[in-house]
């Protein structure tokens, strides 16, 4: 009993770790968009992707208000969005976005998750090259036609809609367009009456990498490790 209760033990701490992770995460993308574009969701749109990105993880509405809160006051940390780029170990390329009061430390504290894992930092542009910025919407399947719906956002910038699951294993569709089309297509998406699970840019590699398990759980661990960081918001590598 004793050894299962530990095992249980873990594994709702880590759970409850990447929650908390998770609402760090989203209350520093909504404190950015609010001191770039206000406190109103209805005029900024940025505010209000990152809101619905809160609801998607189920982030307290009072965790939400407390982040505009935060954003208005005259004390308010301002953050600077910063892609980190570098190498895990066996070749894979890591690109690691970060929300930072302070670079300087950021990069002191990745770049030796970096090297004490076999890994290095590179310089900007090393790595990125590797990668393409796109949109990406996750949408909940509705009372809606997934072809019409697909053809019809091709006027709004759609290169690729498919299928994924949530965290309960539940079927989401996962709709994607070029990076300077985020806008419009989270527009289109808005004027359909379509409110997404998430919305976020993300970083998909051009080529992946396949490894062995053993050489592949090194890489984990690595982007394990950069994950934990608290100025790091997300984690993108080629790694399949």
């Amino acid at each position: 009993m004793g050894r299962i209760f530990e095992v249980r033990k873990a594994a709702k701490f880590a759970r409850w770790n990447r929650i908390a992770k998770q609402f760090s995460r989203i209350g520093k993308e909504i404190e950015i968009a609010v001191k770039a574009g206000g406190p109103d969701p209805d005029t900024n749109p940025s505010l209000r992707r990152a809101i619905q990105n809160g609801k998607g993880v189920n982030m307290p509405k009072d965790l939400i208000e407390r982040a505009i809160k935060r954003a208005m006051g005259k004390d308010s940390t301002s953050w600077d969005e910063v892609l980190l780029e570098g190498y895990a170990p066996h070749g894979v390329a890591v690109l690691v976005e970060c929300a930072t009061d302070n670079n300087t430390r950021t990069v002191g504290n990745v770049r030796p998750i970096f090297n004490k894992n076999g890994g290095n930092l590179g310089n900007a542009g090393s790595v990125a090259f590797q990668f393409t910025q796109v949109g990406s919407f996750k949408i909940k399947p509705g009372e809606f036609d997934e072809e019409e719906l697909e053809l019809e956002l091709i006027d709004h910038g759609l290169t690729e809609m498919g299928e994924s699951e949530d965290d309960e294993g539940n079927r989401i569709l996962v709709i994607r367009c070029e990076f300077t089309e985020f806008g419009n297509m989270q527009q289109a998406l808005e004027d359909k009456g379509i409110e997404p699970i998430s919305a976020e840019t993300d970083w998909i590699p051009n080529s992946t990498v396949s490894l062995d398990e053993e050489k592949a759980d090194e890489v984990l661990a690595i982007i394990d490790k950069l994950e934990q960081d608290e100025d790091v918001q997300r984690v993108f590598h080629n790694l399949v």
